[in-house]
C-alpha cells in the first residue's frame, strides 16, 4: 500500500498541487525543500515539512528511514532554459547530483516507487507528434541534465527492484481551482510573465522570436493544465505500484498552441492596450513541440479534466489578482 509519501521540490508551484491531491486521498505526505524556489505560503498544512536540499544527503536519508517513506515524488529541480545556459554547472549539480544524492539516500529503506519528473526538452527539436520512442535530442542544458537523471533513476531502480514512473513533463500551466495555491515566481515561463503584465498601467506581451517556421512565426507549444500533472502524478503511482512495473510517459494534451494564441487569450482580459514586443530568439528553446499521449492513456485509462485554454488563462489571472 501507498502510504508515506515524499514529494521533494514539495513547497514549489507543481509539488504543491501534486501534495494537495495527495492529502485529498488521505495520504502522509512530507515535503523537503530548501525554499531557493519554493514558498511556504504553498506547503499544505497537513504535510509534515523538512527544509533542506536534496544536496544534503544524510539528512535526505534519515527523513526516508524515519517515516518510513514507501515512495517518492522527485519535483526538486532547477528548470529555466534560459539560465540553463549561462549556468550550466548549477543545473548539473542540483539536476543530476541531487537526483543521484536522492538514489543513494534510498539505500536500505523501505522505498518501492519512485517518480521523477522530466520534460520534453530531452526530445529532438521540431517534433509535433512527439511519442516516448521519438529521438532524443536535448537542445539545452536544462533538456542535458534531465535526460541523466532519467537515466541514473533507471540504471538504479533496475538494479534495486524500485518501480519507477518517469513523467516527461510538457508545458505546465495554470493554477488551482481552489485558488488556494498556484505559480509565485517568475522564471521565463509564458503563462506566469503574461499575468504579471495584465495587472500592470502599461502591459508589455514579450516574444522571444517570430520567424520560427511555424504558421505564425512564433513558438508551438503543448500546455497542459497542472491540476492535470497533479491527477496524474496519484494515478500513475497507485498504478506503478499495484503493478510492479515502471514506465516512461509523456504528460501533455496532444495539441499544440503558439505564443501569438496564448497572447491573444490574455490580451481579451486586459482592459488596458497591449504592447508586443518582439526580441530575439533565446538560445535553447525549441521551435515547435507536441506531445503524443497515446501511452499515458492506454496506462492509467486517463482523460484530462482541463484541457481548455480559456480555463487555464483564467486561473492564472485569478490566481495572479490574489498574489
Amino acid at each position: 500500500m501507498v502510504k508515506n509519501i515524499l514529494v521533494t521540490g514539495g513547497a514549489g508551484y507543481i509539488g504543491s498541487h501534486v501534495s494537495e491531491i495527495l492529502i485529498k486521498q488521505k495520504k502522509n505526505v512530507f515535503i523537503v525543500d530548501d525554499l531557493s524556489t519554493g514558498f511556504r505560503k504553498l506547503i499544505n498544512k497537513k504535510a509534515i515539512f523538512f527544509n533542506s536540499s536534496i544536496l544534503n544527503k544524510e539528512k535526505i536519508k534519515n527523513i526516508i528511514n524515519n517515516n518510513n517513506i514507501d515512495s517518492i515524488i522527485h519535483l526538486a529541480a532547477v528548470l529555466s532554459v534560459g539560465e540553463s545556459q549561462k549556468k550550466p554547472k548549477k543545473y548539473l549539480n542540483i539536476n543530476v547530483k541531487g537526483t543521484k544524492n536522492i538514489l543513494d539516500a534510498i539505500k536500505g529503506s523501505k522505498v518501492k516507487n519512485i517518480i521523477f519528473s522530466s520534460t520534453c526538452a530531452v526530445y529532438k527539436d521540431g517534433l509535433s507528434n512527439v511519442s516516448e520512442a521519438s529521438k532524443l535530442k536535448p537542445t539545452s542544458i536544462y533538456g542535458k541534465t534531465k535526460l541523466e537523471g532519467e537515466k541514473l533513476i533507471k540504471s538504479y531502480c533496475k538494479k534495486n527492484k524500485i518501480n519507477y514512473g518517469i513523467l516527461r513533463f510538457f508545458n505546465v500551466a495554470g493554477a488551482s481551482l481552489s485558488g488556494k495555491i498556484g505559480q509565485i515566481n517568475k522564471g521565463d515561463q509564458l503563462f506566469k510573465n503574461l499575468s504579471v503584465e495584465i495587472y500592470k498601467k502599461k502591459p508589455h506581451f514579450n516574444i522571444y522570436g517570430h520567424d520560427y517556421k511555424t504558421p505564425d512565426g512564433t513558438c508551438i507549444r503543448d500546455y497542459i493544465h497542472v491540476s492535470d500533472i497533479a491527477d496524474i502524478h496519484l494515478k500513475i503511482l497507485l498504478k506503478l505500484n499495484k503493478l510492479s512495473k515502471s514506465v516512461v510517459l509523456n504528460c501533455g494534451y496532444a495539441k499544440g498552441i503558439s505564443v501569438k494564441e496564448v497572447i491573444r487569450e490574455f490580451k481579451k482580459y486586459s482592459k488596458k492596450k497591449v504592447i508586443l514586443k518582439f526580441l530575439p530568439k533565446r538560445e535553447g528553446d525549441m521551435e515547435r513541440i507536441t506531445a503524443n499521449t497515446k501511452k499515458l492513456k492506454r496506462f492509467i485509462n486517463w482523460k484530462p479534466k482541463y484541457n481548455n485554454l480559456n480555463l487555464i488563462v483564467k486561473s492564472c489571472i485569478k490566481w495572479e489578482k490574489k498574489l
